[in-house]
């Protein structure tokens, strides 16, 4: 019987994701020599550049006070290094594990260290992801419609894009709207359909985990919660921003602010399709797109950043992630194991996924 670590490394989407990275890999560096990228990391001002890697951790302290909000209704009271800890554990598995299973591995991780299952954790993180998707997407819309906008977004697509995922993200935001406002008659649906299909040993436990998930969605029910992690939700990005802006000026790209904002937006609705662990490929292709062809920045300065600015951000979550798994006590088996069947992507928009 196949192992479930065994397993994710040999999901078809594994290998789509590996294969397009090598190919947008090729793609972001045609036309232009390695030599000259490197060569643009090395001028790069050291002092500006450590700054905007480091401040790279900015967001994940962000995301662990707003995460205090949305797990309110289902854990009250964790602890600040909990949360923070298990964000790093999270995003250093999507660097490093296939299969995007940073976010469960994150719900995991909190489960072991605070009194709440897997299952209304990830709840809390679906949420996450709605709130990341409505902001990462009204970002962008907001630094397409500033004056200082280059102009050619229309005629590369863009638009025509940003329409099918505002209809996506409104599909996914209806269904989990109607899970938290009908919860019960979701659960009678769902009993009564597994009833039809499943043994009673088996029925059950599906049908308490639904519960449980539905738990997980109830900062949905409270106004006040739901604010509050909304106006963090804003800081997670705009930090990310500011991260990118500094970024930009090591490499002596001369940018508004505006540009930074259109870029993280960009790039965050692009690492939402497979890809290879860390997101190599389509995070360079993505730059490549908003800096040389949308803003006209040079190709070299705008790959040397891409390469440069990723990298520096991956071991920058990626180092302190692994420790922290490592004082938890966490093993890559075990976290493959428990992460198995169960998905969420990892920047706004879509919700768990079950696999069969």
């Amino acid at each position: 019987m196949t192992t479930g670590p065994r397993k994710r490394f040999t999901d078809w989407r594994t290998f789509v994701g590996v294969g397009l990275a090598i190919g947008l890999l090729v793609f972001s560096l045609r036309g232009i020599s390695l030599d000259e990228v490197m060569g643009e990391i090395a001028r790069a001002n050291p002092i500006l550049f450590l700054a905007s890697i480091v401040l790279a951790v900015g967001p994940m302290l962000v995301r662990a006070w707003r995460w205090k909000a949305l797990l309110e209704p289902v854990c009250p009271g964790t602890s600040f290094y909990s949360r923070f800890s298990t964000t790093m554990i999270g995003f250093m598995a999507n660097n490093v594990l296939p299969a995007r299973v940073g976010e469960v591995a994150r719900a995991y991780a909190l489960s072991r260290v605070e009194p709440i299952t897997t299952i209304a954790s990830v709840g809390s993180l679906v949420v996450e992801r709605l709130l990341d998707g409505v902001v990462v997407i009204a970002f962008l819309f907001i630094a397409m419609a500033l004056p200082n906008f280059p102009g050619i977004g229309a005629s590369m697509g863009l638009g025509t894009g940003m329409n099918t995922i505002l209809a996506i993200l409104g599909i996914i935001t209806l269904i989990v709207l109607t899970m938290v406002i009908f919860p019960k008659t979701i659960v009678r649906l769902v009993d009564s359909i597994t009833g039809l299909l499943l043994p009673a040993r088996f029925r059950r436990p599906i049908v308490e985990a639904l519960e449980t998930l539905l738990g997980g969605l109830s900062a949905l029910r409270h106004p006040k919660l739901l604010a509050r992690a909304g106006l963090w939700s804003i800081g997670v990005w705009l930090v990310n921003t500011y991260a990118f802006w500094l970024g930009f000026k090591a490499f002596g790209i001369e940018l508004p602010f505006s540009a930074a904002l259109f870029l993280q937006s960009l790039i965050a609705l692009a690492v939402a399709l497979p890809s290879a662990p860390g997101f190599f490929g389509l995070w360079e292709a993505a730059a490549r797109l908003g800096l040389h062809e949308i803003w006209g920045v040079e190709l070299s300065k705008a790959l040397g950043f891409a390469i440069g600015f990723h990298i520096g951000s991956f071991l920058t979550v990626t180092i302190p992630g692994i420790y922290f798994t490592w004082r938890i006590g966490l093993s890559w088996g075990e976290m493959g194991k428990r992460t198995e069947g169960i998905e969420v992507t990892p920047i706004g928009g879509e919700g768990p996924e079950v696999s069969e």
